[in-house]
């Protein structure tokens, strides 16, 4: 999963630690926080505390699926489903 900050930082995990991905992200002004792969020869520093918030945005999404009118999308309309959205979100903020 990649999520992107509004402070132009890029999350991911060790599967989007590949040059083209890498390229991209900086292509875009971004600052990349992937942990290096194992087999990478030089290991890239990163911000430790930021790559930590990537695990709060995954879980976040994980609670959202756990409604399953938003796993499978029920809604016709786009403006219906981002109602639902919103609510869930209430919903789960007020917990």
């Amino acid at each position: 999963m990649v999520a992107v900050t509004g402070t132009g930082h890029v999350l991911a995990d060790k599967g989007y630690d590949t040059d083209r991905v890498l390229a991209g992200v900086q292509g875009l002004g971004a600052q990349v926080v992937i942990p290096s792969k194992q087999n990478r020869r030089v290991e890239r520093a990163i911000d430790r505390n930021l790559y930590r918030d990537r695990n709060k945005v995954e879980r976040f999404f994980n609670r959202l699926k756990q409604f399953r009118r938003l796993a499978t999308r029920y809604d016709k309309t786009a403006s219906s489903f981002l109602g639902f959205v919103h609510f869930v979100c209430a919903l789960l903020w007020l917990r």
